[in-house]
């Protein structure tokens, strides 16, 4: 047999194979068109789904800006226009739902930092594995919008893959019945949020009691505060200041001593690398000004530690 048939030969016997690899890339194909272009998103109208205003906003502004680093404690308890201008730069919630963990929320700073930037985190606890706390929540938050895709770290990228099927089958649900993507206009929803990222749902009175054990001081591991501090290194290298500033703090009978913040509140100085502009017991606020949970405020207690931050900032601007 010479060397043309032999060619002929081996083509034929390889001709099964190569098809069925193609009609395998097809069916990934249509099977990923499917999902990311028609089933996907389902939750635009949900309360993670104002990440995408808040990144949007973040990158719209060119001028050195206020970013604000942490979970639902920003949401429901910062006036961004009110700091905006009070101290004259352009300010930008970046709070999240704390379900996707400190992780996922300080990587949120690592691409949006530009020169002259102030970044100030606001945690509720500094301790954690460095790991996204839920992945598929993570996955509602980011679904198919593809710009915010880079938030996911590579070390995250095996949750993410072994989370999908479940988030995917909600999403199914949620298409077959129609019930996607739906205003529903409660408080958790991304209509009630104003440019700046804050949460403008109404929230005039206190919707929570209260009890032992429910109000605790943070805790920190080296984890939490080696990431932060690699952090700190990269936004200095690109031009901004990290800063921490605090919580807020309930202020009730069942508040641990004050002691105990200032214990913390020492530790946590003596291992970050960069500022603490707050004193976390001056942002132990009356239980009057919460709203329905002990880091949610209502709109008076919004008012008084937005003040606070903002006199926070000037003592430092003004060092």
């Amino acid at each position: 047999m010479n060397k043309h048939n032999l060619s002929t030969s081996s083509f034929k016997n390889k001709k099964p194979l190569l098809c069925f690899l193609a009609k395998g890339v097809l069916l990934l194909v249509v099977l990923f068109l499917f999902c990311f272009e028609i089933v996907m998103p389902q939750y635009l109208y949900g309360f993670n789904a104002s990440i995408i205003d808040k990144v949007q906003r973040a990158e719209s502004i060119k001028e050195p800006k206020i970013l604000l680093i942490g979970n639902s404690n920003l949401v429901f308890g910062i006036d961004s226009e009110m700091i905006e201008e009070e101290i004259g730069m352009p300010v930008v919630n970046m709070g999240v739902h704390a379900g996707l963990g400190n992780a996922f929320l300080d990587n949120m700073s690592r691409y949006f930092v530009n020169e002259g930037d102030i970044v100030i985190f606001c945690h509720t606890e500094y301790e954690d594995d460095d790991k996204i706390l839920n992945e598929e929540l993570a996955w509602i938050t980011i679904e198919n919008h593809y710009e915010l895709w880079k938030l996911i770290r590579g070390k995250d990228i095996w949750g993410m893959i072994k989370a999908y099927p479940t988030y995917l089958k909600d999403c199914i649900g949620l298409w077959i019945a129609g019930e996607g993507n739906r205003r529903t206009g409660e408080a958790y929803t991304r209509e009630f949020f104003d440019e700046y990222g804050d949460n403008i749902f109404p929230r005039k009175e206190q919707q929570i009691e209260f009890r032992e054990g429910q109000i605790k001081v943070p805790a920190i591991n080296s984890i939490c505060i080696d990431r932060m501090n690699s952090l700190n290194k990269l936004i200095q290298e690109k031009g901004g200041t990290m800063l921490v500033a605090a919580y807020p703090i309930v202020g009730c009978e069942f508040t641990p001593p004050v002691q105990e913040y200032e214990m913390f509140q020492e530790e946590l100085e003596k291992q970050l690398h960069c500022p603490v502009i707050s004193d976390f017991t001056d942002y132990i606020i009356d239980e009057e000004y919460f709203f329905d949970s002990a880091y949610h405020l209502n709109e008076q207690g919004v008012k008084i530690r937005t003040e606070k931050l903002i006199n926070d900032l000037r003592i430092w601007l003004a060092e």
